[in-house]
């Protein structure tokens, strides 16, 4: 059997530096003032030898006071350079990094159901979250310590050799040395960090799931299974994390052994210079020239710390690029500008499906199906009948994989999104709330309801007696996903936000699987005034859900295995007449 090979993630800088719209100016400004600050720096040590040589040494106090307030100066310019290079670096990485967290959001938005189950949920909270910090961080010293480092020890270097050449030589080779070591640290570490990378991916799942699932957890008196569970995906981070990090610390300690190195070096040339009666080196010289020799280590030093940055971000840039280069798979490149949904009429036509971690194997196989404008149609059958699949077809939550899916005798395909979906209502299987009122959560049906009309859409649902219950009626707060309600109330609530809608087509995907009988006959009693104008698909395991619908759709291993109203399917289909019969609904034909 053939493994899929992940696909190689790449970085696409264009991608990245679109999100740094709006923050141009801080963006050339934080490295301009870099450059001011070390063009001050690097000619203070040239200062300082003055002082030496023309001030100390020849005891020419008034040559001290000059070049000593000429380095003052100097130095508090440089501060300044540096506090607002600093500065200006903030603003411009932290607007960078809300921009490209906005921009991984929205795109997240336009994704289609098939989209989203590539990417794990905790993989794309990572992405959001820790990646985009990473990324932040190395914009940060893009803009800021990458202009400093290298034009430091460019400028050092020349001034060295300007000073003395042989000495300055030291450098010059060392240089390419270390940076050849720090390439390969970097290409070992890179896959490390990715693996890292995705365990993290893995430990937020595993969170999220937690706690979520914390009421299944605590009713089960699994929080050891939990705890442990945990540790161990933490534990594979911290592995991974101490390989990858272990390379890049191994690597400060030989730079730091090379550096001393090279200033015994520089001492030890320097001292002998200064003996020779025949060098023009000086005291002086010989002071600057350390100090320059500081200036460089240091730049050296800043260039490694910007490597290891970017060796870790580069693996984060990697995973956010690959979030906004993901192409939806759902769009509009064959929809008709303006096209409405009109009538509500669906017809499935030769439909096939197939989840793309299915590979080939079809959930959904050669089906047809015809659903007249206003009608009321009922589905029903076994667990894993591909009941909700059929459904999820009408609004493109997936696209087919063969066959169409036409709404008013047009291929849904030719509809805008957008319009095809505003005139879809879903109720699905897991009711979703979001944080807020009651009223918040009610006008995502329609922003502009009134609280009249609110509370028309909840008696429909057959929740306003428990809306009327709470002392603070449509403002009483849910909590998050609404915790503080039942799962009956929840279902409820989620089918009058979606009568709110005023949709021509509704679907009802077991939306009263968590209420009573009594419940469920007033939900469907009071609904009927609703589903005058409405095509009405209700998916249900009760058959007392479905039994007064104009037809039932029965199904069976993804596909069709009867149609019919509620008596001929009773007499003629056995699938339906044994779940009537497990549900004592098929007393006889005249009652059924």
């Amino acid at each position: 059997m053939k493994k899929n090979k992940t696909p190689k993630q790449t970085v696409s800088l264009k991608l990245l530096a679109e999100n740094v719209r709006g923050y141009i100016v801080p963006s050339v400004l934080a490295p301009l003032f870099v450059i001011a600050e070390v063009v001050l720096e690097v000619l203070i040590p040239r200062e300082m030898g003055r002082l030496v040589d023309d001030g100390i040494a020849l005891g020419d106090m008034g040559a001290v006071w000059t070049h000593g307030g000429i380095m003052l100066a100097y130095a508090f310019l440089a501060l300044v350079a540096g506090a607002l290079s600093a500065r200006f670096a903030a603003v411009a990485s932290m607007g960078f990094a809300k921009n490209l967290r906005a921009s991984l959001f929205e795109k997240i938005q336009s994704f289609s159901f098939a989209n989203v189950d590539k990417f794990s949920t905790g993989s794309l909270v990572t992405r959001l979250t820790t990646d985009v910090t990473f990324i932040r961080n190395a914009y940060a010293m893009l803009i800021r310590i990458a202009f400093r480092a290298p034009l430091m020890f460019v400028m050092s270097i020349a001034v060295s050799v300007s000073i003395n050449y042989r000495i300055a030589m030291i450098f010059i080779v060392v240089a390419p040395i270390m940076a050849a070591a720090l390439v390969g640290i970097g290409m070992i570490a890179f896959p490390l960090f990715r693996q890292m990378f995705k365990r993290f991916d893995k430990m937020n799942s595993t969170v999220q799931e937690n706690l979520i699932g914390i009421r299944v957890v605590k009713a089960f008196v699994k929080e050891d299974h939990e705890t442990e569970k945990f540790r161990d995906a933490a534990e594979k981070v911290r592995e991974t994390q101490v390989k990858a990090e272990r390379l890049l610390v191994y690597g400060q300690p030989a730079m730091q052994f090379i550096m001393f190195a090279c200033m015994v070096a520089v001492v030890l040339m320097g001292g002998r210079e200064i003996i020779n009666a025949s060098s023009p080196m000086t005291i002086g010289d010989l002071t600057s020239f350390i100090s320059y020799v500081n200036q460089i280590l240091i730049s050296l030093v800043m260039v490694a710390m910007i490597f290891v940055n970017l060796v870790i971000s580069s693996a984060s840039a990697a995973r956010a690029t690959e979030v906004l280069k993901e192409k939806p798979s759902i769009d509009d490149s064959e929809a008709e500008e303006g096209l409405h949904v009109e009538s509500g009429s669906i017809s499935f036509k030769n439909v096939s499906f197939a989840y793309a971690s299915n590979g080939d194997k079809n959930v959904l196989d050669g089906l047809d199906l015809d659903i007249g404008s206003g009608e009321v149609i009922g589905i029903i059958g076994g667990t894993g009948s591909a009941k909700t699949t059929l459904v999820q077809l009408i609004p493109r939550l997936y696209d087919v994989s063969g066959g169409a899916v036409e709404v008013d005798g047009r291929n849904v395909k030719r509809y805008p999104v957008k319009n095809l979906r505003e005139s879809v209502a879903m109720v699905l299987q897991k009711n979703v709330l979001f944080s807020g009122t009651i009223r918040d959560n009610l006008k995502w049906g329609d922003e502009s309801a009134t609280d009249e009309e609110l509370m028309n859409a909840a008696a429909a649902a057959n929740a306003d007696e428990f809306i009327n219950r709470f002392p603070d009626g449509l403002d009483t707060d849910l909590g998050q996903g609404g915790v503080n309600l039942s799962g009956g109330q929840k279902q409820r609530l989620c089918i009058a936000r979606a009568l709110l809608k005023k949709p021509k087509i509704m679907i009802l995907d077991d939306s009263t699987s968590a209420v009573d009988t009594m419940t469920d006959a007033k939900i469907r009693t009071a609904l009927k005034q609703f589903f005058k104008d409405m095509t009405v698909i209700i998916i249900a395991q009760r058959v007392s859900s479905v039994m007064d619908a104009d037809e039932i759709v029965v199904m069976d291993g993804g596909k069709i295995s009867a149609v019919g109203t509620h008596r001929k399917l009773f007499e003629s289909n056995e699938i339906y007449r044994e779940v009537c019969i497990s549900q004592n609904k098929g007393v006889d034909d005249e009652n059924a």
